[in-house]
């Protein structure tokens, strides 16, 4: 078993080979992999080993043009015989749909790096997978296969490019990110982007010249009936389920000057309506970012 590598360690090569020479199970918190597509573009190749052998794999990877090679049905036999279960009779099925195909070959070498990196990743760590059209649905089933479809998040769309011509299609301006975990216990920072103008001002459309900014009304009143919270408040009868906050909460909210009251033309509370809470923009972390990336 691999000992645990040294932190802040760039390694240089085959990931497979790292991977399994590093790499102990169970010891990564984040992957994100960005594989050559089966796009049949070229690349300059990267590295060699130490002898300045250009390995087979990473010659075809990066030339990024598939072929159906001797590293290929080794990783294929090893995917069947050695990892077998589901993925060994996913990697069967498509043998038969997609033969030796080039994009055969690119599922079996991705195919028994992605059982590498499940092993590596902790129960609480997330991978994200780029990858493009050609390919995205069937790394997906495998995808589904190693981590589980219960652990699919998201398909993320990011758009790498703006509209250029393309004839007599939609132009191609994205690529696929494919968001898995390894269990339900993964690790989840939320991220925020900041509000389209025309959202600020359909919503924020309060302000009491007061210094603190614009801000929007929130209801106020509790979604289920709760104890304690059913209280007259300023002259207001309590909603039918109660209020939101406890007697002490909304005292604060009150000398705080963070809530909202409907008035009579003469100034005085109109009782017939309800409260609210303001929210304020400058207090707001923005909106949670989506799966559309742009």
């Amino acid at each position: 078993m691999p000992q645990l590598p040294p932190q802040n360690a760039l390694y240089y090569g085959d990931n497979l080979e790292i991977i399994r020479q590093y790499l102990p199970d169970e010891c990564v918190d984040l992957i994100y992999l960005d594989p050559p597509f089966n796009s049949s573009r070229n690349y300059n190749v990267l590295f060699k080993d130490e002898g300045g052998k250009e390995s087979e794999a990473q010659v075809v990877a990066f030339q990024d043009t598939w072929h159906w090679t001797p590293a290929a049905a080794s990783a294929y036999e090893e995917l069947v015989t050695q990892v077998g279960g589901n993925v060994g009779e996913l990697m069967s099925a498509l043998r038969v749909y997609l033969r030796t195909s080039p994009m055969m070959a690119y599922l079996v070498m991705m195919g028994i790096r992605l059982v590498e990196l499940y092993r590596v990743l902790k129960p609480s760590g997330s991978i994200y997978l780029h990858c493009d059209p050609t390919a995205s649905h069937y790394l997906k089933l495998v995808m589904d296969t190693i981590f589980g479809v219960e652990q699919f998040r998201n398909e993320i769309i990011w758009k790498r490019t703006s509209t250029h011509s393309d004839a007599k299609r939609w132009a191609p301006v994205s690529d696929t990110i494919l968001f898995y975990t390894k269990s339900r216990a993964y690790t989840w920072n939320p991220l925020y982007v900041p509000y389209d103008e025309e959202y600020i001002k359909e919503m924020y459309r309060h302000d009491d010249n007061d210094g603190r900014g614009v801000y929007r009304l929130d209801n106020i009143t509790s979604p289920s009936p709760r104890l304690r919270m059913t209280y007259e408040w300023m002259g207001f009868p309590p909603p039918e389920a109660g209020w939101r906050y406890q007697r002490r909460t909304m005292q604060r909210l009150h000398d705080e000057g963070r809530i909202y009251y409907p008035t009579n033309p003469d100034g005085s509370f109109d009782t017939t309506k309800r409260p609210s809470l303001k929210r304020y923009l400058n207090e707001m972390p923005g909106r949670i970012h989506d799966n559309v990336w742009t």
